[in-house]
């Protein structure tokens, strides 16, 4: 794939529910280290796009290329296996485990002692260890429960998880609604890092300030249709919000 050429392509995705149009001819391209805001308010489409992307809803209409091949999901789990996955709020981790676990749950290394299979125990720590440490995260221990451990350090866990393991696009719902103003700022320097990896990043937010301390270009839907797309530096909140609200300028 031409690093030029997005890394995904939505071509004219609509939503109908009976005689309620959700989407409406949606279309636009993200690339390969490109944050991405979805901004809009509630009932904009936001969330309906999002499981649409991730697999989690059928369009109606149109067609979504990853990678320029097309694809249709018909779960999540096979979004997953090329390289999309979505992080909520409530992030998808096992409380009552610890870090190590949880970053290779399903995908535990196994040695052989005797003949017999255990887990390398060892070699996952360092793993781990590294993996947190190259993307600039601190966990004092990683054998700590993940029930004991803030927001901000289980979404870490999470999106670094996600790219260790060959996550191609992330989208992001709402990540820093329940964090402190330090975790946030921690968590959007985290997404910059990652971002830079080479990862395609969508955030999903209601907090302006956010989307314009993080994304590359922003995306506003308004009543199931894209009001616009703009650069962040070529832009103003006060513009952001006309495309939001529909305001005439």
């Amino acid at each position: 794939m031409n690093n030029n050429s997005p890394l995904l392509s939505l071509k004219n995705i609509s939503k109908n529910f009976g005689a309620i149009c959700a989407l409406e001819d949606v279309s636009f391209d993200i690339f390969r280290g490109e944050v991405v805001a979805l901004l809009g308010d509630n009932g904009a489409g936001k969330s309906t796009l999002v499981k649409i992307i991730a697999g989690g809803m059928a369009a109606t209409h149109g067609q979504i290329f990853f990678e320029g091949r097309q694809v249709n999901f018909n779960s999540p789990a096979e979004a997953k296996s090329t390289g999309i996955e979505t992080v909520y709020q409530d992030l998808s981790l096992c409380t009552n485990v610890d870090v190590v676990a949880n970053f290779f749950m399903g995908r535990e290394l196994v040695k052989r002692v005797c003949g017999i299979p255990v887990l390398n125990e060892r070699e996952m720590y360092s793993v781990v260890e590294q993996a947190l440490q190259s993307a600039g995260t601190a966990i004092p221990s990683l054998r700590t429960n993940v029930e004991h451990l803030s927001g901000g350090q289980r979404q870490a866990i999470e999106l670094n998880r996600f790219v260790h393991w060959g996550g191609k696009l992330v989208l992001l719902d709402e990540p820093f609604a329940a964090l402190g103003v330090e975790q946030t700022r921690r968590g959007l320097a985290m997404i910059r890092r990652i971002a830079a990896q080479g990862i395609g990043i969508v955030v999903i937010t209601h907090i302006m300030s956010q989307a314009f301390q993080v994304a590359d270009r922003m995306v506003v839907m308004r009543q199931g249709k894209i009001a616009g797309m703009v650069r962040c530096t070529d832009t103003s909140p006060d513009e952001v919000v006309r495309l939001i609200t529909g305001d005439a300028v």
